[in-house]
């Protein structure tokens, strides 16, 4: 029986090591900026965005799935039939690696000719190896999901981060002298040796956890026969039949595991084509730069525990689900969807608030590009906006994996690249790069609506109430409206330094410390959240809080009992 803190704690994990995985990610676009530029780091986005597609292809939703298999099976005590169920994954794993790292070494130079980023042929082709690998690790962490362990999946991103950015950087920095697209591709590399750093953490667990299970007697009989409580007989377990239960559950997970990636390749391929006319391939491509080196490097952020959520809760959902505990599966579905909200918004609300200094501060303007200047911070709020609407797609989805409604997941993936793909074209002629963005924000937020159209005819939750809702918006409007003033007095008294990095650290501290400060304060004070709420958090949160506001949380439980 899961521990009713199972859902946070592994979130907890998850979303530590996305914070770090992700601070890492944004601390490599740093200096890659200034050794790439904005036309550099729009071929390095394009090798990495179509990359990131493919993984998920190669890996064919079979993690997620996976976990799913594992977590109903370990539940009901089957673990001979789970190992044998893992080890299929893994050869075809091993299997589509090979194949896709084929098809992305072959097909780089016809896909950068296509979409008119020739430089990006050399960084995709260098990148290709990583596809080796790391369909291999995503089904470890699959596993490692589905018996409910999240440290060596968070440990894994964080060790893989670390090995990236140093190679990246490295290579960048050595091969610089040779030439841009060499250094690009010197950058792509990186990948490759954080894919080999990530695979030696998980070989490392998967030996350790294999000892425990040998120890416990968990995998007697794992390569021969299981005893299905229901039956009491002996069947072989063929990897044919497993096969035909993974896929039929992983080709659905694909379509809707490939959904924000596939819009950001999207965007990759399609941003120099339909801004060209209007400003230039030149400019075109700086602004796709900004797009895929600053812009969604900021707006991943806030949809950090949207994914540490997505992951945690689809095995415990799926146990739920199977025992027919429907209670269970309302609790976490409230849960699921109340956290990301609450935790994702203030993030979006901070980026946004302080987008300007934040973007002179961490990736700077060292070449004078006027594009940057005119469009860097704009398309970094455009983008994180839409990124509330993805937090909410994201774990409404995830909620409905766990349960098996796969065919309404198809549906919505389809119906939002289409409303993605038509709106970009549509919109670009006039709002430009907004335009394409636009389109995004709008993509999310159908795919959003029909998600949770669906789970209230399986299921009743609630997310926040009339009352919470109201709260919320007022407390986020009230904090836009005083960034916005803040934001003007610090861009135009509050340069004490003379140097743009320097005062923009003064003017980002200010910013974040404001619009962070008030959230939580204001949250309170409308209440929007409550004690109870708060005792939900994980253990550290909750000594956060107490250490931060410990007199108000005193104050509004002596209020609430009264």
């Amino acid at each position: 029986m899961l521990s009713k803190d199972s859902l946070v704690k592994g979130t907890f994990i998850l979303t530590v090591a996305a914070l770090i995985a992700r601070l890492l990610g944004v601390v490599q676009r740093i200096p890659l900026i200034v050794l790439l530029g904005d036309l550099g780091m729009a071929a390095y986005g394009v090798a990495f965005n179509l990359y990131a597609m493919l993984l998920v292809i190669a890996t064919a939703g079979i993690p997620s799935a996976l976990s799913k298999m594992i977590s109903e099976r370990t539940a009901l005590g089957q673990h001979a039939e789970a190992n044998r169920i893992y080890r299929a994954a893994l050869l075809f794993a091993a299997a589509a690696g090979v194949v896709m790292t084929l098809l992305l070494y072959v097909f780089a130079p016809y896909y950068a000719d296509g979409t008119a980023n020739p430089q990006a042929v050399l960084p995709i082709q260098a990148l290709a190896p990583a596809l080796l690998l790391f369909p291999l690790i995503a089904i470890m962490r699959g596993y490692f999901q589905g018996r409910r362990m999240m440290m060596p999946n968070g440990l894994s991103q964080i060790i893989e981060q670390i090995f990236r950015v140093g190679a990246s950087v490295g290579l960048a920095y050595v091969l610089l002298d040779y030439s841009l697209d060499w250094a690009v591709a010197g950058a792509s590399f990186g990948g490759v040796v954080g894919s080999v750093a990530a695979a030696a953490v998980m070989v490392y667990y998967s030996l350790k956890l294999r000892r425990t299970d040998r120890a416990e007697g968990l995998l007697a009989g794992a390569a021969d026969t299981w005893v299905s409580p229901s039956t009491a007989r002996s069947n072989p377990l063929t990897y044919k039949s497993i096969y035909a239960q993974l896929f039929k559950i992983s080709i659905p997970i694909v379509i809707f595991s490939l959904t924000v990636t596939l819009i950001y390749t999207i965007d990759s391929s399609i941003v120099t084509l339909l801004l060209m006319g209007q400003l230039g391939q030149a400019q075109a491509q700086e602004i796709l730069g900004i797009l895929l080196g600053r812009a969604q490097s900021l707006a991943g952020i806030p949809i950090i525990l949207a994914v540490a959520l997505s992951q945690s809760v689809v095995p415990i959902i799926s146990a739920a689900y199977s025992r027919g505990d429907m209670s269970q599966v309302s609790q976490h579905t409230s849960k699921v969807l109340q956290l990301s909200l609450l935790t994702g918004i203030p993030m979006a609300l901070i980026i946004c608030v302080a987008a300007g200094p934040i973007d002179a501060l961490v990736f700077g303007n060292d070449r004078g590009s006027v594009i940057v200047d005119q469009f860097a911070a704009p398309i970094i709020i455009v983008l994180t906006i839409s990124s509330i609407f993805q937090i909410v797609m994201q774990t409404s989805g995830a909620v409905l994996m766990g349960m098996g409604k796969m065919k309404p997941l198809m549906l919505h993936v389809a119906v939002g690249i289409a409303v993605k793909l038509i709106g970009s074209y549509l919109l670009a002629p006039v709002l430009g790069i907004y335009g394409i963005i636009a389109a995004t924000g709008l993509c999310f937020i159908v795919m959003t609506v029909l998600n949770l159209r669906v789970l209230r005819q399986v299921v009743s939750f609630r997310v926040l109430g009339r009352r919470r809702w109201t709260g919320l918006i007022v407390v986020t409007s009230v904090i836009t409206a005083i960034g916005a003033v803040l934001n003007w007095v610090t861009g135009t008294y509050i340069q004490p330094f003379g140097h743009p990095r320097a005062d923009a650290f003064v003017q980002t501290v200010i910013l974040c410390l404001t619009a962070g400060g008030l959230y939580p304060l204001l949250l309170f004070i409308t209440r929007t959240v409550s004690v109870a709420d708060i005792q939900h958090m994980p253990g550290p949160v909750q000594r956060l809080i107490g250490r931060v506001a410990p007199r108000l949380l005193r104050a509004r439980q002596e209020s609430t009992n009264t």
